[in-house]
């Protein structure tokens, strides 16, 4: 099986038991004056029951497969110019916010609103004062572009990978 096509089963798997939760849910109980809506309704319920506990089982099954899969599965992704190689799990978690905040950090540094120009020293001498950046906006500019396109490209190449990689059981 497929990476893709267990992530696949896992949201069909729990489409079912949130089906079967509610058909125990509904049918558990009736009055004794109403018609049960099945021949053997507490069998039936008990059948449900059972199938429900089949299913979360089989959904831990898979997710502990896939997050196997996703530690041992090396992925090479283009950054910047670069191949940076990590796990599918380290992708996701750059994907899911880490990129992102490196991208605040490098996005963070700015000229704070200073201006260049004249002004008065403490004895009232008139001097210029420049800005000193303790940062190269060049390089900033480079990061904040590179982070901030790099969830795209790991999305583009984990929807590949997911496609191709067989799932570790």
């Amino acid at each position: 099986m497929k990476l893709i096509e267990a992530m696949k089963q896992v949201k069909d798997l729990l489409r079912k038991a949130d089906d079967l939760q509610g058909k125990t849910a509904t049918f558990s109980a009736h009055h004794s004056t109403e018609t049960p809506t099945y021949p053997d309704q507490k069998k039936q319920i008990s059948e449900w029951l059972q199938s429900h506990s089949d299913i979360l089982k089989e959904i831990m099954r898979l997710r502990v497969a896939i997050q196997r899969t996703n530690l041992q599965t090396n992925v090479d992704i283009e950054l910047g110019g670069k191949a940076v190689r990590h796990t599918i799990a380290e992708w996701i978690h750059r994907r899911r916010d880490l990129a992102a905040k490196a991208c605040s950090a490098w996005r963070g540094l700015t000229d704070k609103g200073l201006r260049e120009g004249k002004m008065k020293d403490s004895q009232g001498n008139e001097v210029d004062v420049k800005i000193v950046r303790c940062y190269d906006p060049s390089e900033r500019d480079i990061k904040v572009e590179l982070y901030t396109a790099e969830p795209t490209i790991i999305d583009g190449r984990l929807e590949v990978i997911n496609a191709v990689t067989d799932l570790v059981e």
